[in-house]
């Protein structure tokens, strides 16, 4: 978000605060701690014995969570809602704040959300995600691909293997799920390959392409996509630093070439009124 510089200083001052490093280092580490909180709570012999200091320190951090949503909604006041990180973190603190109880029992469940506040608040992380979202629309054509080759494979394989392996093929569904067990390489040979090639020796003709299309091809087209929007994420925030350090470098050289014309007309009138004392009075 940028900073007006029509802004009062408080809110100058205020956004300077939010966005230090120190400051942002220490909402990392109590999202960390608050992670680590979380999962102890999971256990019961824990909790029996430092539950109610657990609990304390779990409304601590969240407490520290609401106070830094609110000093960034007020410096940045409707803007906030414009940045799609921000309305995350909104949405994952105001989460927490409602009470777990009767129908809104299943948030409690939703209250490890915090952690994924470190993929807002790290920007590394932060460029992997929007890569992710930017490569949607590619991963769904990559899905299509997919579902086309498992439709067209268990086919197959229900009509190869069916008849005398009906619990691995015995229908499309049990094909399908059959096959994307082969896919991720779970016991994929000894499990189902082998013991179907003990019926049918030539069925490793079928499985060898389809684990060489699905497994290494397509997955790996799914893995190219992903970091080429990565790229993509990289590459235009680069040039937007580009643009806006090419931006300040023309303000400043036009601010620069303003004060030297204005030095320039400034010498001009001193050696005019200079001129015009020499001159010799008739």
């Amino acid at each position: 978000m940028n900073t007006p510089t029509h802004w009062p200083s408080w809110r100058l001052k205020l956004k300077t605060f939010i966005d230090d490093q120190r400051f942002q280092r220490f909402i990392i580490t109590l999202i960390l701690i608050n992670a680590a909180v979380l999962g102890l709570l999971t256990d019961a012999d824990i909790v029996a014995a430092w539950g109610e200091l657990l609990h304390g320190l779990d409304a601590v951090i969240l407490a520290v969570f609401v106070v830094e949503i609110t000093l960034r909604l007020l410096v940045h006041r409707l803007a906030f809602f414009r940045d799609p990180w921000s309305v995350f973190d909104f949405l994952v603190v105001a989460i927490a704040l409602v009470p777990a109880t009767g129908p809104f029992e299943v948030l409690r469940a939703l209250r490890v959300l915090r952690v994924l506040r470190l993929l807002t608040m790290v920007p590394s992380m932060r460029k992997v995600v929007a890569g992710m979202l930017r490569a949607i629309p590619g991963l769904g054509s990559v899905g299509a691909i997919m579902c086309i080759i498992f439709y067209v494979a268990a086919v197959m394989a229900t009509n190869l293997f069916g008849e005398r392996f009906p619990e691995w093929f015995g229908s499309l569904g049990a094909s399908a799920y059959t096959l994307f067990q082969i896919m991720t390489l779970e016991s994929w040979s000894m499990g189902i390959v082998r013991p179907v090639m003990e019926v049918y020796p030539h069925a490793w003709l079928f499985f060898l392409p389809f684990i060489l299309i699905a497994t290494f091809t397509v997955l790996n087209l799914l893995m190219a996509v992903i970091v080429n929007a990565v790229q993509e994420v990289q590459h235009s925030e680069l040039e937007q630093t580009s643009q806006h350090i090419t931006a300040k470098v023309d303000a400043d050289t036009e601010f620069l070439q303003g004060e030297l014309r204005a030095m320039r007309d400034e010498i001009k009138e001193i050696k005019g009124l200079l001129s015009t004392s020499k001159t010799p009075r008739g």
